[in-house]
């Protein structure tokens, strides 16, 4: 046989119905990057046409994940009927600020997964985005995906894990099966309220440790900072029906880890940036969001009306907010009232 010859094919690839992914930043075209790399068809939508047509023409997104080429099964579109119509699901990668007012104007999908990690605080509740969805959309099949996940490596193909979680554990296997792949191993969990609060209040104790560092107040002072995080959004998650078993897993400790500790995380460097000198308002007009600094403000209103004792957010906040100086804020921690571990 010529070596020019096709080769037969003993198995022949699998037809999978469409996903969509509404949101074309650096997390949501990662994401549709992995499925369409096993072929899942997938429809990447973009709020802007003219972003949508760019990364039409130049197969990547060159806005956020340059370089990171498009399969043909990957499909840019500005037209909301077509990623939603056909799709097994869609993936929700929204900024938490603009999920609501975005997400009610479009056409509902069958179900969801939520990859969005904030909270929204309103009329005296506490809302995490799966319930945002549920809310907005009225659809009640809504999992949530959630690890320690840089966009960037991910879309490089790098080994990378996560967890699906979802009421419907069916569910949960259906979403596995189409982003798990040689680079991306997907668990499943039944405990959303965990996986979806360890990804969302990470993010201030990230905002945190990057403070630590633009501060060089050195590893011993970071390493507690991260170790008293994870006890207080245990202490937090607990109480609001997460199991605490979940918080020591990929969703919990594993996203603190890289979020508090890469120079990838946008909220590491975003709190590195605040101690010398960016504002709050510069950091609120950049183009990759920073999910900390709303979630501290949605909890620091939640400790407000329910007395919840969360230090190391309240510091956060009134570091951003209040413009405090972090080294003050250090100080408050430091002097706590001394305690058993």
């Amino acid at each position: 046989m010529s070596l020019t010859q096709p080769q037969p094919k003993p198995n022949a690839p699998v037809v999978q119905p469409p996903i969509a992914v509404v949101g074309a930043g650096a997390w949501g075209t990662a994401l549709a990057l992995l499925a369409s790399s096993k072929g899942v068809p997938v429809y990447l939508w973009a709020r802007r046409p003219q972003h949508a047509q760019a990364m039409q023409e130049e197969r990547q997104n060159s806005e956020y994940l340059p370089g990171a080429l498009f399969p043909a099964s990957l499909h840019p579109t500005a037209d909301a009927e077509e990623a939603l119509s056909q799709a097994q699901f869609a993936v929700v990668a929204l900024p938490s600020k603009a999920l609501r007012e975005t997400l009610g104007r479009l056409p509902k999908a069958k179900a969801y997964v939520s990859v969005t990690k904030g909270l929204h605080f309103t009329e005296h509740h506490l809302l995490r985005m799966s319930q945002v969805i549920e809310e907005v959309t009225g659809v009640a099949q809504v999992a949530v995906l959630s690890g320690p996940n840089l966009a960037e490596e991910i879309a490089r193909f790098l080994p990378a894990t996560a967890v699906v979680a979802a009421q419907d554990l069916a569910f949960a296997r259906q979403v596995q099966q189409v982003f798990s792949g040689p680079s991306f191993r997907v668990y499943t969990s039944s405990d959303v309220v965990g996986v979806e609060l360890g990804g969302a209040l990470k993010n201030v104790i990230a905002l945190a440790a990057g403070m630590v560092d633009g501060l060089k107040l050195g590893d011993n002072a970071k390493a507690a900072l991260i170790t008293r995080g994870l006890r207080e959004i245990i202490k937090f998650g607990v109480a609001q029906g997460a199991q605490e078993a979940t918080f020591m897993g990929l969703s919990g400790l594993g996203d603190l880890i890289a979020t508090a500790s890469s120079p990838l995380s946008r909220n590491r460097s975003a709190g590195e940036r605040i101690v010398k000198g960016e504002t709050l308002a510069a950091l609120e007009t950049q183009k990759s969001v920073v999910e900390g600094i709303y979630t501290a403000k949605a909890l620091h209103t939640w400790d407000q009306e329910t007395g919840a004792d969360l230090p190391i957010t309240e510091a956060v906040y009134r570091v951003i907010y209040l413009g405090t100086d972090p080294m003050e804020e250090l100080s408050r921690l430091m002097g706590r009232e001394a305690k058993p571990e």
